[in-house]
């Protein structure tokens, strides 16, 4: 299951650069036309579950492990890649997870959010939909990149 997911943090570091309204909305449909694959198979997964929330964990602690492994040097990641690896999230992941069409997509946004939180130190975040995060955007988002 989510063989190789890791690698949609590949062009993490590009995606995040310089983001203005117009770069994330293109950043945005690049990354869901490139790895929307696993967001359709972490929702195929937990709808054909009898048992959804522990299938929205198992695809959690699945997601949350191939990302630690891919980030941690001897057992921890560093803060700043933490942070880097926090705001994908909260921009890329968890917005695609929820504009996948399945009814269990917010079980399976809290599911990774709770893992991620669990997994990584310093990484109690929170997530929105995209439409959410595109609309706070003007021409940088709040201003500060």
């Amino acid at each position: 299951m989510l063989n190789q997911v890791e690698t949609m943090f590949d062009d993490m570091l590009n995606m995040m650069k310089k983001l203005k309204k117009a770069s994330y909305e293109k950043n945005m449909k690049t990354f869901r036309e490139k790895y929307g694959h696993f967001f359709e198979e972490m929702a195929q997964y937990t709808d054909a579950s009898e048992d959804k929330e522990t299938a929205a964990k198992e695809v959690a602690a699945v997601f949350t492990e191939a990302v630690n492994k891919k980030f941690s040097v001897k057992g921890k990641v560093r803060p700043r890649t933490q942070a880097d690896l926090n705001f994908f999230m909260i921009y890329y992941v968890f917005p695609a997870v929820l504009l996948t069409e399945s009814e269990n997509k917010d079980l399976i946004a809290k599911s990774i959010r709770d893992e991620w939180a669990a997994k990584f130190k310093d990484s109690d975040i929170g997530y929105a939909d995209y439409d959410k995060i595109y609309g706070g955007f003007r021409q940088k988002i709040l201003g500060i990149f």
